[in-house]
């Protein structure tokens, strides 16, 4: 088998003797090329060239969730052909790790690559379901180019947290739950439609939902985590189906704490409700228009101001080494 490794450097909970561990570990069962990122997108780049390669078999993402979601994109630029392109498989460097631990791989970048040899000797593989955005036809955003992702997206507040920890980060200053937490706050305080929302819910053969204040897309469960702890916004949501959609209509100081206190006490079981939340589930298309430019997140990666965004789950896109 030969592989293309992916490494960010700036991953958040590696070592640059750690990495150098895992790369002899990866080698020793593969023929393998490592290559280190030096710019935002190179990881792209690097999985683009991995899908025109007709030799690469596998790319393992040796970073956070935002250079998993870069090696897709790259891997996915003409579409999803899981027979042909090579697998994924993913070490995970980041603070969070949403994408490996959804997939239930192991949060230690050792224990994940101990993980990984093991899958590869034993054919263990999955094709996974993504989601896609889009600009929407007819819409200032119509010419924005499609993208990927591979856990979760949201338009409004969610987004302007990912923002605000961005901003931080650019600064110097390390990527933490307790910063993250801050940003909630400091972003709340400012957030301006609140307690009117200004987002739509438009969805092919329904009846549109109207003054959302936030939106969070899911495509896999849970949504989040909190340190140790998984924050479920959409417990139904799966790597096997379409997508899932949370919207609340009102974050007043009453309903962030019963909603808040929800979510950080959802289980696979049960996620938030209450006469202010919308809900979907399996959902193949759907657009989210806004009155006014709001941030996009997807994967954890600000992407800037959108007012309309086209959401497309699709199934069996990309195969997973786990």
């Amino acid at each position: 088998m030969r592989a293309l490794l992916v490494v960010n450097p700036a991953a958040t909970t590696t070592s640059a003797r750690t990495r150098d561990v895992l790369i002899h570990a990866l080698a020793s069962e593969m023929k393998l090329e490592a290559v280190t990122t030096e710019y935002r997108g190179h990881a792209r780049d690097l999985g683009r060239q991995a899908a025109e390669s007709d030799d690469i078999d596998l790319v393992v993402a040796l970073g956070g969730d935002g250079t998993v979601n870069e090696v897709v994109n790259g891997l996915l630029h003409a579409g999803p052909d899981p027979e042909h392109l090579p697998g994924l498989a993913v070490v995970p460097g980041g603070s969070t790790n949403v994408f490996a631990r959804a997939l239930d791989l192991p949060n230690h970048p050792v224990e994940a690559t101990g993980a990984l040899l093991d899958a590869l000797r034993e054919g263990r593989e999955r094709t996974v379901g993504l989601g896609l955005t889009s600009g929407t036809p007819g819409t200032d955003d119509e010419g924005v180019p499609p993208r990927w992702f591979t856990f979760n997206a949201g338009l409004g507040f969610d987004a302007g947290v990912v923002g605000r920890v961005e901003q931080h980060r650019e600064r110097g200053r390390k990527s933490t739950h307790a910063l993250y937490m801050r940003q909630v706050v400091r972003q709340l305080i400012g957030e301006p439609h609140r307690l009117h929302g200004v987002i739509t819910l438009e969805q092919p053969g329904e009846e549109s939902v109207r003054d959302l204040a936030l939106s969070i897309v899911s495509n896999a469960s849970p949504w989040t985590f909190l340190g140790n702890r998984p924050i479920y916004a959409s417990p139904k949501a799966s790597f096997d189906t379409g997508l899932d959609i949370f919207g609340l209509k009102r974050l007043s100081a009453s309903a962030l704490a019963r909603y808040g206190t929800q979510l950080l006490t959802s289980s696979p079981e049960r996620g938030p409700r209450g006469r202010h939340v919308t809900a979907r589930h399996d959902l193949t298309q759907f657009t989210l228009h806004s009155k006014v430019p709001l941030p996009l997140q997807m994967d954890g990666d600000h992407l800037g101001l959108r007012t309309s965004v086209t959401f497309t789950g699709v199934r069996r896109a990309l195969r997973v080494i786990v």
